[in-house]
């Protein structure tokens, strides 16, 4: 089996659908499993439902009406006539979508996050699917929820790998061409659930992992893996061979190209992953294996925005022991933030966080009980893996740095 993933910049409109095809011609799709997203910036426009669903229900049927509004204009430059089957798929997917608005009675934001969230992913390998079949690549399409199982930590479920193994192992058929969603699973009760944005790549090394599958694609709009993101940096050189615990390095940090969780499956069981352009399904791109660390071995860079550093004193000067640290971590977990630096001294603790959950201020009024603290909001963190001064003092260059943290091989700076 070869495990194939596209993103949702490879589905944006129909002039990708095309290309996607085109891969799959160029490189052979017997024994295959793709794995696909949301189509282009679904994913966001889907969240933008759900916050008019809470927050501005006026707005909602818009919000909706905007979705419906981008796939059809799709569905009409892939196909001839609108009395095609595919429009009736997807037009019952949007009812399911309409039906949950009008009988839920949860007002648990995660939950409704999963259970409309996914909706991007149906309706893409849906109209993927059936173009595919149109023009005569014959495929099964399958839902993700009935094979991925997981718990019920809504929007970044934990997979239960014995009962997702089960389902692969027993009603997966492995002869045919097989087209399913990525970042969806169920949980026990088969409500939706979701393994956390990005998460896509994590469904197929799952997939990889169950079917003990001879490797892993990636298919990006950049040649492969980079050593910095060319949004933010300058001249970003192509990585052509990264070991599986070096990846694993990046990936802790953020490095976005491949997800946190991906690569430890494939790691297990020493799976390659190949990340490679989808404009060039020819091009080497990256491999992800045993062997060399870093090749070519030079610095990497990793940036994350809107980060909020929290820096606290005790309000009497006394010591910050193992006590009061086991406080602060015990009120991260609580109010479910994501921790990317910590740095400590005797009387003071700062630590870098990412607000997932929009409980930034509950924690603040609950720490400020006990410590005297000072917050910034909307800074960078920017890792450099392999760094060196000069690069350092380049990155530094015109920018405030609230911390600075230097450890072997990794330097991370918090700046404003």
């Amino acid at each position: 089996m070869q495990i194939f993933k596209f993103g949702g910049a490879s589905v944006k409109d129909a002039d990708g659908i095309k290309n996607l095809a085109k891969v799959l011609e160029t490189t052979g799709y017997d024994n295959t499993l793709v794995v696909i997203s949301a189509m282009g910036k679904t994913t966001n426009k889907m969240e933008m439902v759900i916050e008019c669903y809470f927050d501005n229900k006026p707005e909602l049927p818009n919000a909706i009406h905007d979705v419906i509004k981008y796939h059809d204009d799709i569905l009409l430059d892939l196909f001839e006539t609108n009395r095609h089957q595919v429009f009736v798929a997807v037009k019952i997917l949007f009812d399911e979508l309409n039906a949950f608005f009008k009988s839920n009675k949860s007002p648990d934001y995660n939950y409704v996050y999963d259970q409309i969230i996914g909706y991007g992913e149906l309706i893409s390998t849906t109209i993927v699917s059936h173009y595919l079949n149109e023009i005569g690549l014959n495929n099964n399409w399958i839902d993700v929820r009935e094979f991925i199982k997981t718990d019920n930590y809504y929007r970044h479920s934990n997979v239960n790998w014995e009962a997702t193994q089960s389902n692969i192992s027993s009603h997966l058929d492995t002869s045919v061409l097989n087209i399913t969603q990525g970042f969806l699973g169920s949980d026990a009760n088969n409500f939706t659930t979701t393994l956390g944005r990005e998460g896509s790549d994590y469904t197929a090394a799952i997939f990889a992992y169950c079917l003990n599958a001879n490797s892993v694609t990636i298919w990006k709009d950049v040649p492969g893996v980079l050593n910095a993101d060319p949004r933010y940096f300058e001249n970003a050189q192509l990585i052509h061979q990264i070991s599986y615990r070096e990846a694993i390095e990046l990936a802790f940090y953020g490095a976005s190209v491949i997800h946190p969780k991906t690569l430890q499956p494939l790691q297990r069981k020493e799976i390659p992953l190949y990340v490679k352009s989808f404009l060039n399904a020819k091009g080497a791109g990256t491999c992800v294996s045993k062997g060399e660390t870093l090749d070519p071995e030079i610095p990497c860079f990793i940036v994350k925005k809107n980060q909020t550093l929290i820096s606290l004193s005790s309000l009497d000067f006394s010591y910050i022991m193992e006590d009061n640290i086991s406080d602060i971590f015990s009120l991260l977990h609580l109010y479910k933030m994501k921790v990317h630096v910590i740095q400590n001294s005797a009387i003071s603790f700062s630590v870098c966080i990412e607000n997932l959950y929009d409980n930034l201020e509950k924690l603040l009024q609950h720490l400020k009980a006990k410590f005297k603290v000072t917050c910034h909001n909307n800074v960078n963190l920017y890792t450099i893996r392999h760094y060196n001064e000069i690069v350092v003092n380049e990155l530094e260059k015109d920018k405030t740095v609230l911390l600075k943290q230097l450890a072997q091989g990794t330097v991370q700076i918090v700046t404003k």
